[in-house]
């Protein structure tokens, strides 16, 4: 962690050096000798870090030495971060210069030479105690190491497998994998990989599946070698040997003696290979091993455990991935019992078993937790011993330490410095909390976490950090939008207990108790120098400093739980140094005029503070400020009208805000990257209002957004050129686009207009439509998203006809909803006209290529769903068009008119068929077997139609489980959907992952 500060701040300097004379600034004071010097005592003591980090962990001299320099590098921080804000407050005032009035300019440069002095005089102080530091480490004989060399003490794994509990299903799923003759793109040895966190049981299920009797039977060798870090090739070709039993082996250590009688040994055998607890992701070592062993006979497998996914993408292995996932309680309380009370009388053991199970949970389903705490309660007699270990926490257990933490301390020593600070700043968050990714990595850019790499912006640097955990196991319990993209992640318990053990001296929790003057505490270092504050539970009242402690060196307050309903003045003046300060799901009626002295602050979150109404003005002074959320501030009228200030924001999160109006100045602020949804107001609305506010032309310079955007038009436009000043095809980092209008019978032609004039950019990947009046939906640039993934077309009441959609090459998903108008679904439907004898071309033409999912929904008019004419079960070569060869799953819903399938859905891979019982009974009747539609769609595993399974996992059944309920909306409904409220929520709850669910 104190690795990646120095990252930081040697990277500050660097960039005020380059501001201060880009823009010509100049301090009073020179300070180019102390920012040398500095840089020479930063680089000095980087190059012990790594090794001063891992030492700390059992001296504890070398703990205060590290905390020492931790102080001094963050109080730098603070005070080149001042540095940089004045450098970047002279550059303002110099463009704005002409209209200043001169006596207060020049008042403003006396007090600049005042806080000029003031920071030279700073740096200077801080280098000196800095320099002491850089000379002490000396007494410490620390070493210059390589990442990861730390050799701390690596268990051994064998073959030989205890009693286990659980992983029946896992087993069953493994030994299948290696028993089947089929090879990953045709390789003669496949390679299956065992992925999860330290402690999840990795080991024990390669064990299980190694010692299978079909397993046994099946190969001709097994070889279990266990190969730990660092990955020596010698000896695992060495171990490999063994395990062949061959005669004559060589007793060299020459690699190429040792690989050559490898090659000549497997050929013809088939064998199962175990290659266990494998951290090298270096393609040219696993090559060397991997090219002998290819001589062996077609199914011979090669079973690797690892905690990284990346080492599985390495060896070559995509599809035949396991993910191991935790226990469940009962298996995880079996496993303890079996350790720590089997052995016991009855009667003994029947006392401790309630408090054993609340102990259990604690392990939530680590499979190493319950056999370190079970191996630890074995040995306590006495209910108070129990009672002691359950109400502790758990890094204060030795055992836990010792034998679940060292192998999270591997995982994490294996990181890079700056993914380690990553990873240590998730402990802000409550356990079993939902992190949000894209939230995650605003986090991580306010900490200044997300160091230069070449030209990538920091959201990059971010996702790419995020993968990095995400493939090293430290994330479970993935939320996945409707395109499989992660945007959200839990962290497992003992994982969290194990960075709250690393961040005790800087992460502080406050538990409030009835109060803001009782609270429960994590770890308190009496020095009062943490830096992150997380506060849980706090009632309704104020937020005050003296319920906090000493503040004065936060970076981070987060609130979680609470229902704060002020802030003010007091608690502003002791978090001068705050980067982050989350306030969000709170009761504030209204945010403090001194919130602007917070000079430091990069991120600021007011979001489900439903009564607050506006912001002050005084928000504009946060010119650091890169990040602002305000999601579903229901009340929130107005943001200042100096929003264009900010000349740092560039995540602004205004989603759900029903009656916020932007203010015009936010056009000035081009470098914005997001902008979640904007609400277009009818030009009289923006003519009468006293406030300038913004306008759909407004957008035409913002070509930096990306991600989602949401377009609302609360009024129609009176003219469509509006909109083609938008310059959204410009916009090509946006990923997700909506489009919501409001209905009126008597503007569908500029709805049309409007429609045609917003062309997306090429690379959009979600588009939805809502609230359109137009009687027609075909802009000229709906068959030009070749990247469009998902498309949403939604209460479109007066279209008749389904565009043309069947050549958009990547859509995956498709969903067609509250259409009132539509009577039939023709074959331009499928980008195509006429019969299918009438397409002449020789090439074979693939429509809808990549649909996976279509899903009609509340289509109160549809009769006819037209096939193709001349389409029947015989494969005749003379066709040349292929339909949805990729349909998986098709759901209609409400659809009370519709009496028969498309001829087409008897050649698509389809798995799932969904028929509502709000639909035509006609058409459900006609799904059962032997009926009308039955020829279509028996091939199909999952077939549900109205109150029955007609057929489930490819058997004919009755089901006699009340079905789910389809979405519905009547009429009167429908007009209601006009409200603002109503359409805010049902259209985040429907379209913003592109996909509906319907339950």
């Amino acid at each position: 962690m104190a690795e990646a500060l120095i990252s930081v701040l040697l990277e500050q300097l660097a960039s005020i050096i380059q501001k201060q004379v880009e823009q010509e600034v100049r301090l009073v004071v020179d300070v180019k000798k102390e920012v040398a010097k500095l840089t020479r005592n930063f680089k000095a003591i980087q190059v012990v870090l790594e090794n001063a980090e891992e030492r700390q962990m059992k001296e504890v001299d070398v703990r205060y030495w590290l905390d020492s320099f931790k102080d001094v590098s963050y109080e730098m921080d603070d005070v080149l971060d001042e540095w940089s804000t004045e450098i970047l407050k002279q550059h303002i005032q110099k463009q704005e210069k002409e209209a200043i009035p001169a006596p207060w300019f020049c008042v403003g440069q006396v007090s600049q030479v005042i806080l000029h002095r003031d920071i030279a005089v700073k740096i200077k102080e801080l280098n000196e105690r800095l320099a002491l530091i850089a000379n002490e480490r000396q007494n410490y004989n620390f070493q210059c190491m390589k990442r990861g060399s730390e050799q701390i003490e690596r268990q051994k794994s064998s073959s030989f497998v205890d009693k286990t509990f659980g992983r029946v299903d896992e087993k069953e799923i493994l030994v299948k994998k290696l028993l089947s003759e089929s090879g990953q793109g045709g390789a003669t040895c496949l390679v299956i990989p065992i992925i999860g966190m330290g402690g999840i049981g990795k080991t024990t299920l390669a064990q299980l599946a190694y010692n299978d009797e079909k397993v046994q039977a099946h190969f001709d060798n097994r070889i279990w070698v266990c190969v730990s870090d660092p990955f020596d090739e010698i000896k695992i070709a060495k171990a490999i040997i063994d395990g062949l039993k061959k005669e004559n082996s060589p007793a060299s250590n020459e690699l190429q003696i040792l690989l050559q009688f490898i090659h000549e040994s497997v050929k013809d055998m088939k064998f199962l290979l175990v290659l266990d607890d494998v951290w090298n992701q270096d393609y040219r070592k696993w090559e060397q091993l991997k090219l002998p062993l290819q001589n062996g006979d077609v199914g011979s497998r090669i079973l690797v455990t690892t905690r990284k996914e990346e080492v599985a993408r390495m060896m070559g292995a995509s599809t035949d991935i396991v993910n191991l996932k935790v226990l469940s309680e009962e298996n995880c309380w079996a496993l303890f019992y079996h350790i720590a009370l089997a052995d016991r009388e009855r009667n003994e053991s029947k006392g401790l078993e309630f408090i054993g199970k609340e102990i259990v949970k604690k392990c939530k389903g680590l499979p190493l937790a319950a056999k370190a705490l079970g191996g630890l309660m074995r040995y306590k007699e006495m209910r108070k011993q129990w009672e002691d270990v359950l109400n502790s926490k758990i890094w204060n257990v030795e055992e836990i330490k010792e034998q679940v933490f060292q192998p999270l301390l591997l995982s994490y020593y294996d990181l890079a410095p700056t993914i380690k600070h990553c990873l240590l700043y998730c402990v802000i968050f409550p356990k079993d909390y939902n992190i949000v990714k894209d939230e995650l990595i605003e986090l991580w850019m306010s900490q200044n976490y997300l160091n230069s790499i070449g030209n990538k912006e920091k959201e990059a640097i971010g996702e790419m950090y995020f993968d990095n955990l995400v493939m090293r196991s430290f994330f479970q319990e993935f939320k996945k939008d409707g395109l499989g993209n992660i945007t959200g992640c839990k962290m497992h318990d003992v994982v969290h207990d194990f960075l709250q053990f690393l961040t005790k001296n800087e992460c502080f929790v406050f538990e409030a108790e009835g109060g803001n003057t009782t609270k429960r505490r994590m770890e308190f270092n009496g020095d009062n120098k943490f830096r992150h504050l997380t506060l849980m539970f706090a009632p309704e009242g104020p937020l005050i400093p003296s319920s906090l402690c000493n503040c004065k060196n936060l970076r981070t307050l987060a609130t979680f739980d609470s229902k704060i309903a002020s802030f003010g003045r007091e608690l502003i003046s002791q978090v001068k140094c705050l980067r982050t300060l989350n306030l969000s799901r709170n009761v504030l009626k209204e945010v403090p005029n001194e919130v602007g002295e917070l000079a430091h602050l990069r991120y600021l979150d007011l979001s489900n503070n439903h009564d607050l109404m506006k912001l002050p003005d005084t928000m504009c002074n946060l010119i650091n400020l890169q990040t602002l959320r305000l999601i579903e501030c229901w009340a929130l009228e107005r943001l200042p009208e100096g929003m264009g200030k900010l000349i740092n924001l560039q995540h602004l999160h205004v989603r759900w805000c029903g009656r916020l109006k932007l203010p015009k100045g936010i056009a000035r602020l081009t470098s914005l990257r997001t902008l979640d949804g904007v609400r277009i107001q009818d030009d009289d609305d923006v003519d009468n209002n006293k406030e300038a506010l913004f306008e759909l032309s407004d957008l035409r310079n913002m070509d930096q957004l990306r991600g989602s955007f949401h377009i609302w038009f609360k009024k129609d436009l009176k003219d469509a050129r509006q909109a083609e000043k938008a310059h959204l095809v410009n916009k090509n980092c946006l990923v997700s686009l909506q489009l919501r209008f409001s209905f009126s019978e008597t503007a569908q032609h500029i709805q049309e207009e409007t429609l045609n004039a917003l062309q997306p950019p090429p690379n959009l990947e979600s588009l939805s439509i809502s609230s359109y009046s137009g009687t027609t939906l075909r802009p000229h640039w709906m068959t030009s998203l070749n990247k469009l993934r998902s498309l949403t077309l939604e209460y479109c009441k007066f279209v008749e006809f389904v565009p043309s959609l069947g050549r958009l090459e990547s859509l995956e998903v498709l969903i067609i909803y509250n259409w009132n108008r539509l009577k039939k679904v023709g074959v331009e439907f499928l980008g195509i006209d006429g019969t299918i004898e009438t397409q002449t071309s020789s090439s074979p033409l693939i429509l809808f290529p990549s649909l996976k999912t279509l899903q009609f929904n509340d289509m109160p008019m549809w009769e006819e769903w037209e096939g193709m004419t001349g389409w029947s079960e015989e494969e005749d070569s003379h066709k040349t068009i292929t339909l949805m060869p990729c349909l998986s799953s098709l759901q209609i819903y409400n659809c009370g008119l519709l009496k028969t399938l498309p001829n087409f859905l008897r050649n698509t891979p389809l798995k799932e068929l969904v028929i509502d019982q709000a639909c035509s009974p006609a058409l459900a009747e006609g799904c059962r077997k032997g009926r009308g539609e039955w020829p279509k769609i028996s091939h199909i595993p999952n077939i549900k139609a109205g109150f029955e399974f007609v057929q489930k996992d490819g058997v004919y059944q009755i089901d006699d489980e009340e079905p789910p309920r389809a979405a519905s909306t009547s009429s009167s409904e429908q007009e209601q959907t006009n409200d603002e409220s109503i359409m805010e929520e049902d259209h985040a709850a429907s379209t913003s992952s592109g996909i509906k669910t319907y339950v």
